[in-house]
């Protein structure tokens, strides 16, 4: 009888009941393994790739913050309209990259293949423009100036256009043709770059990858209020990619708005006048070149005198900003960087430095009465004036004989401030002065009066221009040393004798140095904006002001509006006495000195607004000679220059008038009619901002007839001033907002 054991199992079973447990066994340790290998190991990876996989982010742009005219009339701002875009990410899948369908998409929207094929490309060293520097995952805008047909056929023939979207979106629109153009105020946008994204990702203002950011100009410096923050909504998906919740949503929140110091008809009739100036100078005939004048740049600013607000900046050549929007072609951008265009990109009222000839004379007379040279002394004032037998001559070899200093302002006397140079000159030592002992009077004066450095302007990339004082020469020295001595030679041409001299001694202050510094030659370099800032000051009792062009800046809901103050950088170092005799001298200058013939002789209301001027002509080595007129009113400074353009008050002069004859409405007979003014006095206030954020505006007639009339009469009708548009804050609405003529204006523009 076989024993059984007590469990009731054979053997047989018993074994089978271990294989089983082994078996149970490895497969548990194997799924343990594998569940330590997927979360332990790997799971942080697989952790993010299901996050991927299972939650979708969908990126609404904000709607970018329009920039206004003092009066809320739009400079820039928002449309909506039909943009063609291509998924780089969806084209490169493929077989041909996406060749044929963007052939394809080129022949519907009636464009060159090359040039969409161009669109796409991403930019990088070797790569000229067009291209695109945003990020590659993003949409790619091929154009925004699609048809609504167009459009259509896009998304109706959805499977001939993988990777291509036709959508209305909201994209820039700045002013245009017949419009206050302010491009180089303004500036331009372009597609935010990786490079930008992950340097700002730990900031308070992160961009997303569809974001345009400022590229110059107030798009530039005022990016972070205008921008706003897009609206991400997040969307939670199955495997399958089908959406089977919303996550979460942080909505679109618009950018502000900023209210500029600009007016917009002031900008209009400054740019047409220096435009107009340059037109003229080129058909005068130069007798030192014997050709005509080039005039071939030039700006114009027009500053509130006790502010620094800008109510004009103009530069010119110039551009329409709306070539890039939507991304620049490569025609466009040949015309905007290339040499023969004379770079328009350049805000010449900030980036453009000259010799200020004779306007900088305000500067050699303050420092004259700080070295102690009495402003009611005499002064000779010959024909010429020799150093070591070099002539210096006097503008046009004329002479007064003995003057004081506010008649030397007058008349524009050089040999006057030459002696007074030379004679400083030889007080501080000489060519070899002793350690200590220079005071450096006419340096010194210069740099207290903000030359030589930044002016604050809330524009990006303004230069400091260049005061040629002990420290540059001797910087210029060591820099060009070399180059000097390899190339100069005694006996040699004009240019080798001068290297020469500066291979020997170009880091020693020299008699003629000076000499010419006085007048606002040689080496000196300045802006207009800095030039503006200075007669502004003398204007208002000696104060040097920042200038602004942003004036305030408003919440898209009109609630929070955060003012911009005028800031102040110093004082000039001329006591009460002597500006008081600088302004008498000044306003002589219009009415019986060298720009007499612009404002007293042609009828100009001295003594109901009495204008003070100084007029420039500063000569450039190989080139014509640089146009400078500086004004002021008891309300603004005007300063225009014109490079390659001739005499200050001849070139400059005519142009410079007329922007004040809009300003304060005066007839060419010198009668004022209240009417016709653009601004007779500067803007206090903001634009009235509705508590819906919208932001009102005047309006402009619309009825180019009308409007040809009303400029001709000097003023639009009065029902017309009366009349107030609504603009959006920001706005995506439609251009019956904006009812600007669109004529090129004539020197009395519409109110």
């Amino acid at each position: 009888m076989t024993n059984i054991p007590e469990t009731g199992r054979t053997p047989r079973v018993q074994i089978r009941l271990v294989v089983i447990q082994i078996l149970v066994l490895s497969l548990l340790g194997t799924l343990g393994g594998r569940l330590w290998y997927l979360q332990i190991r790997e799971g942080e990876e697989y952790a993010k790739e299901a996050s991927g996989n299972h939650v979708q982010q969908v990126v609404e742009p904000a709607v970018r913050g329009s920039i206004l005219d003092a009066r809320g009339v739009p400079l820039a701002d928002n449309e909506t309209r039909l943009v063609v875009s291509a998924s780089r990410t969806d084209l490169l899948k493929m077989p041909d990259d996406g060749k044929a369908v963007l052939a394809k998409l080129a022949g519907v929207l009636g464009m060159k293949p090359a040039d969409v094929m161009q669109k796409v490309r991403l930019c990088d060293a070797k790569t000229p423009q067009p291209c695109w520097n945003g990020s590659p995952y993003q949409p790619i805008p091929i154009t925004d100036e699609a048809t609504a047909r167009q459009a259509l056929q896009i998304r109706e023939r959805a499977e001939d256009f993988p990777g291509i979207t036709a959508e209305p979106e909201a994209v820039r629109r700045y002013a245009g043709p017949g419009e206050a153009n302010t491009a180089q105020v303004l500036g331009y946008l372009s597609p935010v770059t990786d490079e930008e994204i992950t340097k700002a990702q730990d900031t308070d203002s992160p961009y997303l990858r569809s974001d345009q950011v400022g590229r110059s100009g107030l798009e530039r410096q005022y990016d972070k209020e205008l921008r706003g923050k897009a609206g991400v909504t997040r969307y939670e998906v199955d495997n399958l990619g089908r959406v089977i919740g919303e996550a979460a949503a942080d909505e679109a929140q618009s950018g502000s708005s900023l209210v500029t110091s600009i007016d917009a008809r002031v900008q209009r009739v400054a740019e047409y006048e220096l435009n107009d100036a340059m037109v003229k100078a080129r058909k005068e005939f130069d007798r030192n070149t014997q050709e005509n004048y080039k005039a071939d740049s030039g700006a114009v600013v027009v500053m509130e005198n006790k502010t620094g607000r800008i109510v004009s900046m103009a530069s010119n050549p110039s551009y329409d900003p709306n070539a890039w929007v939507g991304g620049i072609s490569a025609k466009d951008y040949a015309k905007l960087t290339g040499k023969d265009s004379n770079y328009p990109l350049l805000n010449r009222a900030i980036q453009g430095q000259s010799a200020p000839g004779s306007t900088f004379k305000v500067i050699s007379t303050a420092a004259a009465v700080e070295a102690g040279y009495p402003f009611d002394g005499n002064y000779e004032c010959s024909s010429a004036y020799n150093v070591g037998g070099q002539v210096f001559k006097n503008f046009e070899s004329q002479s007064y004989g003995s003057i004081n200093l506010g008649r030397a302002l007058e008349v524009s006397c050089d040999t006057v401030f030459y002696r007074l140079a030379h004679s400083e000159w030889k007080r501080d030592g000489g060519i070899n002065p002793k350690k200590g002992q220079p005071k450096d009077y006419f340096f010194k004066a210069a740099h207290q009066f903000g030359l030589g450095k930044e002016t604050g302007i809330d524009l990006p990339n303004e230069v400091t221009g260049r005061i040629p004082d002990r420290q540059w020469k001797q910087q210029y020295y060591e820099a060009n040393k070399d180059a000097w001595c390899k190339t100069g030679k005694k006996d040699g041409s004009y240019v080798e004798k001068i290297a020469y001299e500066n291979c020997l001694e170009g880091n020693k202050m020299r008699a003629g140095d000076e000499i010419n510094y006085s007048i606002g030659q040689g080496d000196t370099q300045v802006t207009p904006i800095q030039m503006a800032t200075i007669y502004a000051a003398i204007a208002n009792g000696g104060t040097l002001y920042d200038p602004t062009v942003g004036k305030a800046i408003v919440s898209a809901d009109g609630k929070t509006v955060q003012e911009i103050k005028p800031k102040s950088h110093g004082k000039l170092p001329i006591s009460g006495e002597t500006l008081g005799e600088m302004n008498e001298a000044l306003a002589g200058v219009a009415a019986r000195g060298t720009a007499a013939w612009r404002f007293a002789q042609t009828g100009w209301p001295q003594d109901k607004i009495p204008m003070h001027a100084k007029t420039g002509t500063a000569e450039v080595y190989g080139k014509q000679t640089t146009s400078w007129f500086t004004t002021y009113t008891k309300d603004y400074t005007v300063v225009m220059t014109i490079s390659q353009g001739g005499t200050g008050s001849g070139a400059s002069g005519p142009a410079v008038r007329n922007i004040y004859d809009a300003l304060y409405g005066v007839s060419d007979d010198g009668t004022i009619n209240p009417k016709n003014a653009l601004l007779p006095t500067p803007e206090k206030s903001l634009p009235k901002i509705r508590t819906d954020g919208s932001i009102t505006a005047p309006k402009v007639a619309k009825d180019p007839a009308k409007d040809q009339r009303a400029s001709q009469e000097g003023a639009a009708e009065p029902d017309e001033q009366q009349q107030a548009a609504t603009v959006s804050t920001p706005t995506t609405g439609n251009r019956d907002t904006r009812r600007r003529p669109r004529r090129r204006p004539s020197r009395r523009m519409l109110t």
